[in-house]
């Protein structure tokens, strides 16, 4: 799996990660981790173009003491397209995520941790990072 991993980073709750991106041309689905370190994910964004039974999906989740929480379906649309470039924004509170997707949409979702800062991403799957940036 390639991917891209960023340790000791200072996410806080207040600012805002920017992450851009494209899928690659045959991309089934990739994922972006935030989390305490490199074993909790506090939250998972996963867009699924067809992948684990789920076609153009975007499903959020935590992983926590080892295992998968109740996973989280996106209401909004699914603005992505393979090999076409995207845009995700993530701020937080310590009560929940905000997820701003390329059309505009938001998904929230629960800080399930409740920290009010992150210092772990890994982002991996059929993706290329072309701009990450949190201010």
């Amino acid at each position: 799996m390639s991917g891209m991993v960023v340790k000791n980073m200072s996410f806080k709750a207040g600012q805002t990660m920017t992450i851009i991106g494209k899928p690659k041309p045959d991309a089934t689905n990739f994922a972006i981790n935030v989390g305490p370190n490199d074993k909790d994910v506090t939250m998972h964004i996963n867009p699924r173009f067809n992948a684990h039974g789920d076609e153009n999906t975007v499903v959020c989740n935590s992983y926590q003491e080892g295992k998968w929480c109740e996973e989280h379906r996106g209401e909004g649309g699914f603005p992505f397209q393979q090999g076409e470039e995207f845009k995700i924004t993530i701020g937080f509170t310590p009560d929940q995520f905000q997820i701003t997707l390329s059309d505009g949409s938001q998904i929230l979702f629960p800080n399930r941790m409740g920290a009010e800062k992150y210092s772990f991403i890994s982002i991996d799957g059929d993706v290329r990072i072309t701009s990450f940036e949190i201010k």
